[in-house]
């Protein structure tokens, strides 16, 4: 589907060009930001590659495992129905300690191995569970205390003061994790979604 949209947009955009007589300033636009595209991600490399390191650090040395046990109290009451020594714990533990650093390329990864844990524990393979839910919106929202991508971007961009944003950042995305938590609990209570995993368990009776 996001195939479709791109397409039609660069194709919008490519006709009225045409008729408009711009077709020149749509073929500099592309290239130029073709150009500035390359130029941003040359400047992320450093950034990433030292913030990927540390959290590989960070997850060879233990200190993972001592944040895991550290949020426990946190994760249990929000993921009830997984076990606390269940791998997708650590690995939805793992998931917003990349979040949280701003890391989402190594976030990502990690939050794909956690959605495969609860998977395995999610007793209706085809409809996503509370957990999931819960993962997914806290992982959409991502609560973030260092937005390292950001500041790689705005550095990379000259920008006069990249960390300026950190203050914002926290706010924002304090905010934001809050809310989501808040409604996928309470959309967790809806007697729509209720009756509707009922559906379920007796069609697969």
């Amino acid at each position: 589907m996001i195939n479709v949209v791109w397409f039609l947009m660069i194709a919008v955009g490519v006709i009225v060009g045409a008729f408009t007589g711009n077709l020149d300033a749509i073929t500099d636009s592309a290239i130029g930001s073709a150009r500035t595209a390359v130029d941003l991600s040359l400047g992320l490399i450093g950034t990433m590659a030292l913030w990927l390191g540390i959290m590989k650090i960070a997850e060879e040395s233990g200190l993972i495992k001592t944040i895991a046990k550290g949020l426990r109290f946190i994760m249990v009451p929000l993921f009830p129905e997984v076990p606390e020594d269940h791998p997708a714990m650590g690995a939805m533990i793992m998931n917003m300690a990349a979040n949280i650093l701003g890391l989402g390329n190594a976030a990502t990864p990690l939050g794909l191995k956690a959605m495969q844990e609860l998977q395995e524990l999610n007793p209706h393979k085809d409809t996503a569970s509370n957990a999931m839910c819960t993962f997914l919106a806290i992982n959409t929202s991502s609560l973030t205390l260092i937005p390292a991508t950001v500041i790689g971007i705005r550095a990379a961009a000259d920008s006069a003061n990249p960390t300026e944003i950190i203050g914002p950042v926290i706010v924002a995305t304090l905010v934001s994790t809050t809310v989501a938590i808040i409604s996928v609990k309470l959309l967790q209570k809806l007697p729509i979604f209720q009756i509707k995993l009922e559906n379920i368990e007796e069609a697969s009776n």
